[in-house]
């Protein structure tokens, strides 16, 4: 018998250290090769380590939520030591480690508003191996505090689908007493770990680096509903159903060529405001794991339809966590909408490094005055926030003035 040292590797693009998210082992558990041993998350991405070798955890180190530097020991094994061969000299990883190892989830990142049940570190207190799960199941089991070991699972071999988890949460949702009057004096305490770390400390980032103005402006958006729900009714089977951002989108690459310092992001650290000919949207996502922005790229490039299709796809990989890093970085604008929990007005917080984020609110009938008559429009409200040192408020105001002149009389979008 010998021992084994699993050191973190260097997983590239300069990363020097990483976060503990979650253990999937614990000390005195038998080990196989390529088992689930820890998930670490760096500012790039989550990265599921695997054991390279079969053996007995004797150590683990670092608790959930610890930074560990590159190279620094995560487990400890013991291990048959055939030939003689020395396992700790052995175990030292070298720069590209075996791609077993590294299991890589892009959590994307970014600062709009959002408020979601933060994770917390798994407990492993019941000697029964780990079921195998994808990353997303295991993701959301951990945000719920739900050990995989204790969801049966409706596959053979033992694996833990998505269906499993949520009919054990419909269960667990189901199965409290009735504590109608009485008095509730628990206090829970969750470690703000993982990818809401990041979104907290991207959040923090952005607020104290960016003096934001906001504007938020009334738009009538009632010719616009009835040619979006004409053309659903009259699209083909294979087009998607269209919502309101399609047309949003194509309203800011008909208003942004006229603001290129809108359509842009700002190196505050070396005073350079880059502004783009092509308008990238990021498109504010809330995924089982937080907050994650997909990027609609070359936005110009695409009609209606396109970005239909498009803004659906990126929505169902941001969810089932396959997005890339490519899909979820290098947006210049952002648009942030809570659908039908819009609310009357929001204040968003800008995606930084961009200079401006767009958030359309819910869409409400409202009585309008015209001219000698009330009548009942579908109002919308359209709130926006900008990098004060880079935009100013007659700047921003004239913009959304352009917004909503577009979006009220929605031929001027197709016009050439």
């Amino acid at each position: 018998m010998g021992l084994y040292q699993f050191h973190l590797p260097d997983i590239g693009e300069g990363v020097a250290e990483a976060e503990i998210t979650v253990w999937h082992v614990k000390v005195g558990d038998l080990v196989k090769e390529d088992q689930s041993l820890v998930d670490v998350m760096t500012d790039k991405a989550t990265v599921d380590m695997t054991s390279p070798v079969d053996g007995v955890i004797k150590a683990i180190h670092g608790e959930v939520g610890a930074m560990m530097p590159v190279g620094s020991v995560l487990v400890e094994f013991e291990v048959e030591n055939a030939g003689g061969e020395d396992p700790v000299a052995a175990s030292v990883p070298s720069p590209a480690e075996p791609e077993a190892q590294r299991r890589v989830v892009p959590p994307a990142i970014a600062a709009a508003p959002a408020a979601q049940a933060a994770s917390a570190p798994r407990e492993a207190s019941i000697d029964r191996p780990v079921p195998a799960a994808s990353p997303s199941t295991r993701r959301r089991a951990k945000q719920a505090g739900i050990d995989l070991r204790d969801i049966p699972s409706e596959l053979g071999g033992g694996r833990i689908t998505s269906h499993d988890l949520d009919a054990y949460l419909a269960h667990q949702s189901g199965a409290g007493a009735d504590t109608l009057l009485v008095a509730q004096t628990g206090i829970s305490e969750t470690r703000i770990i993982g990818l809401r770390r990041r979104i907290a400390e991207k959040m923090q980032e952005a607020k104290r680096r960016i003096p934001h103005i906001a504007y938020i402006e009334e738009v009538d958006v009632t010719e616009l509903e009835l040619l979006r729900q004409d053309l659903n009714a009259h699209k083909a089977p294979e087009q998607p159903k269209l919502t309101l951002l399609p047309f949003l989108i194509r309203a800011l690459v008909r208003a942004l060529p006229d603001f290129p310092q809108i359509n842009a992001r700002y190196d505050d650290d070396a005073g350079v405001l880059h502004a783009y000919e092509g308008v990238h949207v990021g498109i504010a996502t809330q995924a089982p794991g937080g907050l994650m922005v997909p990027v609609v790229r070359h936005a110009e490039s695409r009609d209606i339809w396109a970005l239909a299709v498009e803004l659906g796809r990126l929505a169902t990989a941001a969810r089932d966590g396959t997005a890339s890093r490519e899909e979820l970085s290098g947006s210049t604008i952002t648009i942030t909408s809570l659908g039908p929990l819009g609310g009357i007005a929001t204040t968003p917080v800008i995606n930084h490094p961009e200079v401006a984020i767009i958030g359309p609110n819910k869409i409400v009938d409202r009585p309008v005055v015209d001219g000698s008559f009330v009548t009942v429009r579908k109002m919308m409200n359209l709130s926006s926030s900008f990098d004060h040192r880079i935009i100013d408020g007659y700047d921003a105001a004239l913009f959304v003035q352009r917004l909503k002149r577009l979006i009220e009389h929605p031929a001027l979008i197709f016009m050439p």
